[in-house]
């Protein structure tokens, strides 16, 4: 694929991802593919939508923060490289990851000012959304199997970055990362709360995590958000069977 044709997919669907420092990475990774634009090549049209989050503001934003955990640790495993390729692949199919490993590859050469990356997405994507960048980012550090302590803390400072409160940052590394009060902390209950406190705790998680919470990111990332989903049944269901709750 030509830089001008590779500008135009990675532009495609973009809205507030296109500027401050989200759009400079954009750029690095692009090259010259800006020239295309001003050739008339192609066209980038903002719309009334571009104040939210559109499926290409969040694709761009996963990519980069995957990278700054990926590098957190001093090591790119080919194991997070799988993780990542078989996401695109069974959310987007196999020709357009390669697209995404190709922008990916490039966001890895570059020192991302991570800090100022996530300001950008707190101050445009909705919390959900933001729960999902989350939980896979978890993935990802746990693609290998275990928990580096280093990207689990780039996790943490992301989750504060996000705005994303202590309570929820616990529920999803819990997830991941197994306690023996796991169950507990994904519903962000304790243990002595009581059955009915549990049955509430399940029910209020379960309508935050639900899959149509980020129905607005397209189809192609319901999978990922029924997974997130699946946990919380999960947690439900090890507790109501450890305290027989009928």
């Amino acid at each position: 694929m030509n830089k001008a044709g590779y500008g135009k997919w990675v532009l495609g669907g973009l809205g507030w991802a296109f500027g401050g420092p989200i759009g400079a990475i954009l750029g690095f990774v692009m090259g010259s593919a800006f020239d295309s634009m001003n050739s008339g090549e192609f066209e980038y049209k903002t719309t009334d939508t571009d104040k939210g989050t559109q499926p290409g503001d969040f694709r761009v934003s996963l990519l980069i923060l995957s990278a700054a955990v990926m590098k957190a640790d001093g090591k790119l495993l080919k194991s997070e490289l799988d993780f990542i390729k078989g996401f695109f692949v069974q959310n987007f199919g196999v020709a357009q990851t390669q697209n995404y490993m190709r922008a990916f590859r490039d966001i890895l050469k570059q020192d991302i000012p991570l800090q100022d990356v996530c300001l950008q997405i707190r101050s445009h994507m909705d919390l959900h959304s933001r729960l999902q960048l989350l939980h896979f980012l978890f993935g990802i550090a746990l693609a290998d199997g275990h928990s580096h302590p280093k990207e689990i803390k780039v996790i943490e400072d992301v989750s504060n970055w996000l705005n994303i409160n202590q309570q929820d940052f616990i529920s999803i590394k819990n997830m991941f990362v197994k306690e023996t009060d796991s169950a507990y902390k994904i519903l962000e209950i304790s243990t002595s709360a009581s059955d009915e406190e549990v049955k509430k705790a399940y029910r209020t998680m379960a309508l935050k995590y639900h899959p149509d919470r980020v129905s607005h990111l397209g189809d192609e990332f319901q999978h990922a958000a029924k997974e997130k989903f699946q946990k919380v049944n999960d947690a439900w269901y090890t507790i109501k069977k450890e305290r027989g709750i009928s």
